[in-house]
Protein backbone atom coordinates (compact mmCIF):
# COMPACT_ATOMS: atom_id res chain seq x y z
CA UNK A 1 0.00 0.00 0.00
CA UNK A 2 1.48 3.82 -0.73
CA UNK A 3 1.96 5.58 2.20
CA UNK A 4 3.20 8.64 0.81
CA UNK A 5 1.29 11.61 1.62
CA UNK A 6 -1.22 13.18 -0.53
CA UNK A 7 -2.25 17.04 0.13
CA UNK A 8 -5.37 16.27 1.71
CA UNK A 9 -2.72 14.32 4.05
CA UNK A 10 -0.65 17.22 4.45
CA UNK A 11 -4.00 19.19 4.89
CA UNK A 12 -4.90 16.86 7.80
CA UNK A 13 -1.76 17.15 9.88
CA UNK A 14 -1.79 20.86 9.52
CA UNK A 15 -5.60 20.93 10.96
CA UNK A 16 -4.10 17.98 13.81
CA UNK A 17 -0.83 20.06 14.67
CA UNK A 18 -2.82 23.67 14.76
CA UNK A 19 -5.53 21.74 17.00
CA UNK A 20 -2.78 19.90 19.54
CA UNK A 21 -1.59 24.05 19.68
CA UNK A 22 -4.31 25.34 20.90
CA UNK A 23 -5.73 22.40 23.13
CA UNK A 24 -2.56 21.27 24.76
CA UNK A 25 -1.58 24.43 27.34
CA UNK A 26 -4.78 24.02 28.41
CA UNK A 27 -5.01 20.47 29.98
CA UNK A 28 -4.33 20.32 33.55
CA UNK A 29 -1.52 18.85 35.38
CA UNK A 30 -0.86 15.32 35.30
CA UNK A 31 -1.86 13.32 38.34
CA UNK A 32 1.18 11.11 40.76
CA UNK A 33 2.19 8.52 39.31
CA UNK A 34 0.36 6.35 42.25
CA UNK A 35 -3.13 8.25 41.43
CA UNK A 36 -4.72 5.92 39.45
CA UNK A 37 -8.03 7.02 40.19
CA UNK A 38 -6.51 11.23 38.74
CA UNK A 39 -4.90 9.40 35.92
CA UNK A 40 -7.56 7.44 34.59
CA UNK A 41 -9.91 10.19 34.67
CA UNK A 42 -6.88 12.13 32.99
CA UNK A 43 -6.97 9.92 30.56
CA UNK A 44 -10.19 9.36 29.75
CA UNK A 45 -10.84 13.07 29.56
CA UNK A 46 -8.33 13.40 26.94
CA UNK A 47 -10.00 10.67 24.91
CA UNK A 48 -12.81 12.80 25.25
CA UNK A 49 -11.11 15.69 23.89
CA UNK A 50 -10.27 13.11 21.00
CA UNK A 51 -13.61 12.00 20.63
CA UNK A 52 -15.20 15.60 20.37
CA UNK A 53 -12.64 16.73 17.97
CA UNK A 54 -13.13 13.78 15.48
CA UNK A 55 -9.51 12.09 16.35
CA UNK A 56 -10.84 9.22 18.44
CA UNK A 57 -10.84 5.96 16.85
CA UNK A 58 -9.29 7.56 13.71
CA UNK A 59 -8.33 4.01 11.85
CA UNK A 60 -11.28 1.75 13.27
CA UNK A 61 -13.74 0.97 10.77
CA UNK A 62 -16.60 3.44 10.13
CA UNK A 63 -19.45 0.76 11.58
CA UNK A 64 -17.09 0.06 14.76
CA UNK A 65 -17.48 3.97 15.58
CA UNK A 66 -14.67 4.91 14.29
CA UNK A 67 -13.50 7.48 10.78
CA UNK A 68 -12.30 4.64 8.71
CA UNK A 69 -8.94 6.90 7.68
CA UNK A 70 -6.13 5.34 5.81
CA UNK A 71 -3.29 4.04 7.41
CA UNK A 72 -1.14 6.89 6.38
CA UNK A 73 -3.71 9.35 8.63
CA UNK A 74 -3.39 7.10 11.17
CA UNK A 75 0.40 7.45 10.88
CA UNK A 76 0.49 11.13 10.85
CA UNK A 77 -1.84 10.96 13.56
CA UNK A 78 0.19 9.11 15.82
CA UNK A 79 3.34 11.22 14.92
CA UNK A 80 1.94 14.39 15.39
CA UNK A 81 0.89 13.54 18.77
CA UNK A 82 3.96 12.43 19.99
CA UNK A 83 5.70 15.02 18.75
CA UNK A 84 3.59 17.44 20.55
CA UNK A 85 4.36 15.60 23.65
CA UNK A 86 0.45 14.83 23.64
CA UNK A 87 -0.87 12.22 26.35
CA UNK A 88 -1.54 8.36 25.49
CA UNK A 89 -3.83 6.09 25.69
CA UNK A 90 -2.94 6.02 29.49
CA UNK A 91 -5.04 3.85 31.40
CA UNK A 92 -7.62 2.26 28.72
CA UNK A 93 -4.66 1.11 26.02
CA UNK A 94 -6.42 -2.56 26.25
CA UNK A 95 -10.07 -1.05 25.54
CA UNK A 96 -8.74 1.26 22.60
CA UNK A 97 -5.56 -0.60 21.34
CA UNK A 98 -6.76 -4.76 22.32
CA UNK A 99 -10.34 -5.38 23.53
CA UNK A 100 -11.82 -2.68 21.51
CA UNK A 101 -10.45 -3.41 18.06
CA UNK A 102 -11.10 -7.14 18.93
CA UNK A 103 -14.24 -7.00 19.43
CA UNK A 104 -14.52 -4.43 16.25
CA UNK A 105 -13.29 -7.66 13.92
CA UNK A 106 -14.99 -10.36 15.97
CA UNK A 107 -17.99 -9.20 17.94
CA UNK A 108 -21.91 -9.20 16.90
CA UNK A 109 -23.63 -6.02 16.06
CA UNK A 110 -25.03 -5.68 19.34
CA UNK A 111 -21.96 -5.98 21.12
CA UNK A 112 -20.12 -3.41 18.65
CA UNK A 113 -22.88 -1.02 19.62
CA UNK A 114 -22.71 -1.47 23.56
CA UNK A 115 -18.58 -1.89 24.10
CA UNK A 116 -17.48 0.76 21.51
CA UNK A 117 -18.64 3.92 21.81
CA UNK A 118 -18.09 4.20 25.91
CA UNK A 119 -14.40 3.30 24.83
CA UNK A 120 -13.99 6.08 21.78
CA UNK A 121 -15.73 8.34 24.02
CA UNK A 122 -13.37 8.20 27.03
CA UNK A 123 -16.39 6.55 29.23
CA UNK A 124 -15.37 3.12 30.30
CA UNK A 125 -11.82 1.40 30.41
CA UNK A 126 -10.85 -2.08 30.17
CA UNK A 127 -8.46 -4.57 31.58
CA UNK A 128 -6.76 -7.48 30.37
CA UNK A 129 -7.54 -11.18 32.05
CA UNK A 130 -5.30 -13.34 30.08
CA UNK A 131 -2.21 -14.58 32.36
CA UNK A 132 -2.35 -16.89 35.17
CA UNK A 133 0.02 -17.77 37.68
CA UNK A 134 0.87 -20.84 36.04
CA UNK A 135 -0.35 -20.06 32.54
CA UNK A 136 1.85 -17.24 31.30
CA UNK A 137 3.90 -18.04 27.92
CA UNK A 138 1.96 -20.92 27.60
CA UNK A 139 -1.26 -19.38 27.70
CA UNK A 140 -3.66 -22.42 26.42
CA UNK A 141 -2.50 -23.55 29.68
CA UNK A 142 -5.00 -21.30 31.71
CA UNK A 143 -7.47 -23.15 34.37
CA UNK A 144 -10.05 -20.68 34.86
CA UNK A 145 -13.39 -22.44 34.66
CA UNK A 146 -16.70 -21.24 33.43
CA UNK A 147 -19.66 -23.23 33.42
CA UNK A 148 -22.87 -22.55 31.69
CA UNK A 149 -25.71 -22.22 34.21
CA UNK A 150 -28.98 -20.80 31.94
CA UNK A 151 -27.88 -17.56 30.51
CA UNK A 152 -24.71 -17.04 32.64
CA UNK A 153 -21.22 -18.67 32.44
CA UNK A 154 -20.24 -18.78 36.07
CA UNK A 155 -16.72 -18.61 36.20
CA UNK A 156 -13.67 -19.19 38.96
CA UNK A 157 -10.47 -18.74 39.05
CA UNK A 158 -7.39 -16.08 38.97
CA UNK A 159 -5.57 -14.23 36.75
CA UNK A 160 -2.49 -12.03 36.84
CA UNK A 161 -0.67 -9.25 35.73
CA UNK A 162 -4.15 -7.46 34.71
CA UNK A 163 -3.21 -4.30 33.86
CA UNK A 164 -5.28 -1.56 35.19
CA UNK A 165 -8.20 -3.69 36.85
CA UNK A 166 -8.05 -1.64 40.19
CA UNK A 167 -10.03 0.96 37.76
CA UNK A 168 -11.53 -1.15 34.96
CA UNK A 169 -14.89 -1.01 34.41
CA UNK A 170 -14.81 -4.06 31.59
CA UNK A 171 -12.33 -7.57 31.35
CA UNK A 172 -11.55 -9.32 27.97
CA UNK A 173 -11.43 -12.48 30.20
CA UNK A 174 -10.20 -15.99 28.43
CA UNK A 175 -11.90 -18.99 30.47
CA UNK A 176 -11.52 -22.84 30.14
CA UNK A 177 -15.22 -23.83 29.05
CA UNK A 178 -14.06 -27.23 27.80
CA UNK A 179 -11.65 -29.04 30.34
CA UNK A 180 -11.65 -32.33 28.56
CA UNK A 181 -10.76 -30.79 24.97
CA UNK A 182 -7.08 -30.18 24.07
CA UNK A 183 -5.82 -27.02 25.53
CA UNK A 184 -6.08 -24.83 22.64
CA UNK A 185 -9.59 -25.97 21.95
CA UNK A 186 -11.83 -25.47 25.23
CA UNK A 187 -11.42 -21.96 25.75
CA UNK A 188 -13.78 -19.03 25.64
CA UNK A 189 -13.01 -15.49 25.17
CA UNK A 190 -15.82 -12.90 28.10
CA UNK A 191 -16.35 -9.62 28.63
CA UNK A 192 -16.50 -9.38 31.85
CA UNK A 193 -18.18 -6.45 33.99
CA UNK A 194 -15.89 -5.51 37.00
CA UNK A 195 -18.27 -4.49 39.19
CA UNK A 196 -19.78 -8.40 39.58
CA UNK A 197 -19.78 -9.84 42.73
CA UNK A 198 -17.39 -12.22 43.41
CA UNK A 199 -14.26 -10.26 41.76
CA UNK A 200 -11.34 -9.48 44.22
CA UNK A 201 -8.30 -7.38 42.95
CA UNK A 202 -5.20 -7.31 44.44
CA UNK A 203 -2.57 -4.50 43.35
CA UNK A 204 1.10 -5.65 42.67
CA UNK A 205 4.06 -2.99 42.97
CA UNK A 206 6.69 -3.18 40.36
CA UNK A 207 9.90 -2.92 40.08
CA UNK A 208 9.70 0.81 39.26
CA UNK A 209 7.22 0.87 42.15
CA UNK A 210 4.33 1.42 40.28
CA UNK A 211 1.07 -0.46 40.30
CA UNK A 212 -0.57 -1.01 37.11
CA UNK A 213 -1.18 -4.63 38.00
CA UNK A 214 -2.71 -6.91 39.79
CA UNK A 215 -3.94 -9.97 40.69
CA UNK A 216 -7.89 -11.03 40.24
CA UNK A 217 -9.75 -13.73 41.78
CA UNK A 218 -12.55 -14.96 40.50
CA UNK A 219 -15.46 -16.82 42.76
CA UNK A 220 -18.52 -17.65 40.79
CA UNK A 221 -18.60 -14.62 39.25
CA UNK A 222 -21.85 -14.48 36.47
CA UNK A 223 -21.10 -13.63 33.02
CA UNK A 224 -23.95 -13.52 30.60
CA UNK A 225 -23.59 -15.57 27.87
CA UNK A 226 -24.39 -12.41 25.62
CA UNK A 227 -20.72 -11.03 26.91
CA UNK A 228 -19.50 -14.15 24.97
CA UNK A 229 -17.41 -12.86 22.14
CA UNK A 230 -17.08 -15.54 18.94
CA UNK A 231 -18.39 -19.04 19.60
CA UNK A 232 -17.69 -20.95 23.23
CA UNK A 233 -14.79 -23.11 22.73
CA UNK A 234 -13.46 -20.85 19.75
CA UNK A 235 -11.90 -18.22 22.26
CA UNK A 236 -8.38 -19.16 21.29
CA UNK A 237 -8.63 -17.83 17.68
CA UNK A 238 -10.54 -14.77 18.86
CA UNK A 239 -7.30 -14.22 21.55
CA UNK A 240 -4.76 -14.73 18.48
CA UNK A 241 -6.90 -11.78 16.42
CA UNK A 242 -6.58 -10.03 20.11
CA UNK A 243 -2.59 -10.69 20.28
CA UNK A 244 -2.29 -9.40 16.60
CA UNK A 245 -3.20 -5.94 17.35
CA UNK A 246 -1.40 -6.21 20.43
CA UNK A 247 1.89 -7.05 18.84
CA UNK A 248 1.13 -5.58 15.51
CA UNK A 249 -0.25 -2.05 16.08
CA UNK A 250 -0.06 -1.45 19.86
CA UNK A 251 3.39 -0.57 19.85
CA UNK A 252 2.89 1.91 16.92
CA UNK A 253 2.54 5.02 19.45
CA UNK A 254 5.89 3.56 21.12
CA UNK A 255 8.21 3.32 18.28
CA UNK A 256 7.69 7.40 17.74
CA UNK A 257 8.14 7.86 21.24
CA UNK A 258 11.47 6.00 21.19
CA UNK A 259 12.91 8.46 18.50
CA UNK A 260 12.31 11.09 20.91
CA UNK A 261 13.71 9.93 23.25
CA UNK A 262 16.99 8.84 21.32
CA UNK A 263 16.69 12.84 20.46
CA UNK A 264 16.62 13.90 23.78
CA UNK A 265 19.85 11.71 24.68
CA UNK A 266 21.61 13.19 21.75
CA UNK A 267 20.67 16.59 22.89
CA UNK A 268 21.78 15.52 26.92
CA UNK A 269 25.19 13.60 25.85
CA UNK A 270 26.18 17.25 24.18
CA UNK A 271 25.01 19.11 26.80
CA UNK A 272 27.40 16.95 29.21
CA UNK A 273 30.08 16.20 27.24
CA UNK A 274 29.64 12.82 26.49
CA UNK A 275 29.32 13.63 22.46
CA UNK A 276 33.05 13.50 22.02
CA UNK A 277 32.68 9.31 23.10
CA UNK A 278 33.12 7.68 20.08
CA UNK A 279 32.06 4.33 21.03
CA UNK A 280 29.20 6.22 22.24
CA UNK A 281 28.34 8.19 19.57
CA UNK A 282 28.20 5.49 17.30
CA UNK A 283 26.23 3.48 19.64
CA UNK A 284 23.51 6.32 19.24
CA UNK A 285 23.83 6.41 15.67
CA UNK A 286 23.19 2.64 15.72
CA UNK A 287 20.32 2.81 17.34
CA UNK A 288 18.74 5.60 15.63
CA UNK A 289 19.09 3.54 12.57
CA UNK A 290 17.03 0.63 14.67
CA UNK A 291 14.17 2.99 15.19
CA UNK A 292 14.00 4.36 12.16
CA UNK A 293 13.90 0.73 10.30
CA UNK A 294 11.44 -0.26 13.25
CA UNK A 295 8.96 2.79 12.19
CA UNK A 296 9.63 1.18 8.46
CA UNK A 297 7.98 -1.56 9.56
CA UNK A 298 5.20 -0.46 11.50
CA UNK A 299 3.91 1.15 7.90
CA UNK A 300 3.85 -2.29 6.72
CA UNK A 301 2.46 -3.79 9.48
CA UNK A 302 -0.50 -1.46 9.61
CA UNK A 303 -0.75 -1.30 5.47
CA UNK A 304 -0.72 -4.88 5.60
CA UNK A 305 -3.22 -5.34 8.25
CA UNK A 306 -5.50 -2.68 6.00
CA UNK A 307 -5.12 -4.52 3.32
CA UNK A 308 -6.13 -7.85 4.96
CA UNK A 309 -9.28 -6.63 7.04
CA UNK A 310 -7.54 -4.52 9.88
CA UNK A 311 -5.88 -7.89 11.74
CA UNK A 312 -2.55 -7.66 11.74
CA UNK A 313 -0.17 -10.61 10.75
CA UNK A 314 2.91 -12.54 11.87
CA UNK A 315 4.73 -9.57 10.99
CA UNK A 316 4.44 -8.34 13.95
CA UNK A 317 5.88 -11.08 15.86
CA UNK A 318 8.77 -9.72 14.29
CA UNK A 319 8.75 -6.33 15.15
CA UNK A 320 7.30 -6.96 19.11
CA UNK A 321 11.05 -9.26 18.79
CA UNK A 322 13.08 -6.66 17.33
CA UNK A 323 11.43 -3.63 19.30
CA UNK A 324 11.42 -5.27 23.16
CA UNK A 325 15.54 -5.77 22.54
CA UNK A 326 15.81 -2.13 20.99
CA UNK A 327 13.44 -0.15 23.68
CA UNK A 328 16.28 -2.22 26.66
CA UNK A 329 19.21 -1.02 24.67
CA UNK A 330 17.76 2.68 24.15
CA UNK A 331 17.85 2.66 28.24
CA UNK A 332 20.75 0.93 28.30
CA UNK A 333 22.50 3.49 26.20
CA UNK A 334 20.45 6.67 28.35
CA UNK A 335 22.38 5.35 31.36
CA UNK A 336 25.66 5.28 29.81
CA UNK A 337 24.82 9.17 28.89
CA UNK A 338 23.22 10.61 31.64
CA UNK A 339 25.84 8.79 34.43
CA UNK A 340 24.97 8.92 38.00
CA UNK A 341 22.17 10.97 37.11
CA UNK A 342 20.82 7.90 35.45
CA UNK A 343 20.57 6.38 38.99
CA UNK A 344 18.08 9.28 40.52
CA UNK A 345 15.25 7.07 41.24
CA UNK A 346 12.91 10.63 40.50
CA UNK A 347 14.22 10.85 37.34
CA UNK A 348 11.99 9.51 34.67
CA UNK A 349 14.95 7.88 32.83
CA UNK A 350 14.92 5.14 35.55
CA UNK A 351 11.62 4.53 35.85
CA UNK A 352 11.20 4.04 31.62
CA UNK A 353 14.28 1.87 32.38
CA UNK A 354 13.12 -0.51 34.73
CA UNK A 355 10.14 -0.82 32.46
CA UNK A 356 11.87 -1.57 29.16
CA UNK A 357 12.72 -4.81 31.04
CA UNK A 358 9.24 -5.89 31.08
CA UNK A 359 8.99 -5.78 27.21
CA UNK A 360 10.78 -8.93 26.51
CA UNK A 361 7.94 -10.71 28.08
CA UNK A 362 4.79 -8.27 27.81
CA UNK A 363 2.07 -9.34 24.81
CA UNK A 364 4.33 -12.44 24.25
CA UNK A 365 7.78 -13.36 25.35
CA UNK A 366 10.81 -13.19 23.21
CA UNK A 367 11.17 -16.93 23.03
CA UNK A 368 7.47 -16.99 22.17
CA UNK A 369 7.57 -14.31 19.01
CA UNK A 370 10.87 -16.72 18.00
CA UNK A 371 8.65 -19.48 17.64
CA UNK A 372 5.63 -17.44 15.69
CA UNK A 373 8.47 -16.06 13.25
CA UNK A 374 9.94 -19.86 13.06
CA UNK A 375 6.96 -21.23 12.21
CA UNK A 376 4.08 -19.15 10.31
CA UNK A 377 6.83 -17.01 8.39
CA UNK A 378 10.26 -19.51 7.55
CA UNK A 379 7.88 -22.07 7.69
CA UNK A 380 9.74 -24.30 10.62
CA UNK A 381 9.06 -27.88 11.75
CA UNK A 382 7.47 -27.12 15.31
CA UNK A 383 9.96 -27.45 18.13
CA UNK A 384 9.40 -30.88 19.81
Amino acid sequence: MDLSCTPGDEEFRARLREWLAAVLPGLPPKPSPDDWPGRRAYDLGWQRLLYDAGYAGLHWPVDAGGRGATPTRHLIFLEETEKAGAPYVGANFVGLLHAGPTIAAEGGAAQRARWLPPVLRGEEVWCQGFSEPDAGSDLAALRTRAHRDGDDYVVSGSKIWTSHAEVADWCELLVRTDPKAPKHRGITWLAMPMDAPGITVRPLRTLAGSAEFAEVFLDEVRVPVGNRVGEENDGWRVTMVTLSFERGTAFVGEVVACRRVLRELAYEARANGRWDDVPLRRRLGRLNAEFRALWRLTQWNVSEAERTGGVPGAGGSVFKLRYSQARQELYDAAAEVLGPDGLDLDRRWTADRLSSLSYTIAAGTSQIQRNIVAERILGLPKGR
